[in-house]
């Protein structure tokens, strides 16, 4: 996709920093909403009405529906990004604090180089991101291992590994993405996973039983504002940021939200969310954010019209 002509510094600063702060800062509004309503459930209301109004607002600007078949490609991806990655990340949000959460979502990168070098055979192991990957791994361990001692407690175990599954399963989907038909406008593109994500997840919190016990009523306005917050800032006014500044900067540079994001989780979680940032955390941290930003730098550009959902999270490679 080639870049159009440059508009207004404002609207760009602007843009940048819906994807860096808004993104960032949908992992606490994830922790704040999961506390009062089941984590599958809670997905699935945000993505069912976001992908909604991003597939209604298409369809009124012309666009047509997808075919049956990129209905069944979505379908497909939607059960690894939303199902699996989305619906572990709010689960495991009921167990480990918002900022880790987004610092674990961040070793997308390292599973995709991984999937590139020993399954895909598209990417070569050199020194450097040999290292890179050593660093990555160094800084999950620092987080979650329990013989690590550096003053505060490691991250829970089971949502840690909720979080690597989570990552894995982002990364699986962004590989199979360019193999399967998508429909070619970006925007109905993920209007159309959102929304088939949505129904999985709802589907997923029946099957789980999260509907029983669960009374809307007894809900917070806090937690309802959280829901709005993630569907209004964090999926629809973050995505609309994110594909307008696809059209006018480079994906290399749009790409950065990948390495602000879990720091600014971090930040608003210790300020707002009342979360702990000792040692552990700003080791980790730092370790996985390195490692990151050279797996990344290090890789070929990958095309600006490649289709696969983008998160916020840091994954969000947001959420």
């Amino acid at each position: 996709m080639e870049v159009t002509s440059h508009p207004r510094a404002w609207k760009v600063l602007l843009a940048f920093a819906i994807i860096y702060f808004v993104w960032g800062s949908t992992f606490l509004a994830i922790r704040v909403g999961v506390r009062e309503v089941p984590p599958f459930l809670l997905a699935g209301m945000r993505f069912l009405v976001a992908g909604a109004v991003l597939y209604a607002g298409m369809r009124l600007k012309g666009t047509p529906s997808p075919a049956a078949r990129e209905w069944g490609a979505a379908a497909f991806l939607a059960v690894l990004i939303f199902v699996f990655d989305y619906g572990l990340l709010f689960w495991a949000e009921r167990r480990v604090p918002s900022g880790i959460a987004a610092v674990m979502m961040a070793t997308i990168p390292v599973f995709m180089a991984l999937s590139e070098i020993f399954i895909m055979k598209t990417q070569r192991l050199t020194a450097r991101l040999g290292t890179a990957l050593l660093v990555g791994v160094a800084g999950v361990t620092v987080l979650v291992s329990h013989s690590v001692t550096l003053g505060d407690t490691p991250i829970d175990t089971l949502g840690a590994c909720a979080l690597i599954a989570a990552s894995v399963s982002w990364s699986v989907a962004s590989a199979l993405t360019r193999k399967v038909p998508l429909p070619r406008e970006k925007a109905m593109s993920s209007g159309a996973q959102m929304l088939a994500g949505g129904v999985l997840l709802t589907l997923t919190a029946v099957m789980l039983g999260e509907f029983r016990g669960f009374h809307a009523q007894a809900v917070s306005l806090k937690a309802w504002l959280a829901l709005a917050y993630l569907i209004v800032a964090g999926s629809i006014i973050g995505f609309t940021a994110y594909v307008w500044l696809i059209h006018h900067e480079s994906p290399t540079k749009v790409g950065t939200y990948a390495y602000v994001n879990p720091v600014v989780a971090v930040i608003v979680g210790y300020i707002f969310g009342g979360e702990a940032l000792g040692l552990r955390t700003v080791v980790g941290t730092l370790l996985v954010l390195v490692s990151v930003v050279v797996i990344t730098t290090a890789k070929k550009v990958r095309e600006a019209g490649n289709q696969a959902f983008q998160p916020e999270a840091a994954s969000e490679l947001s959420e």
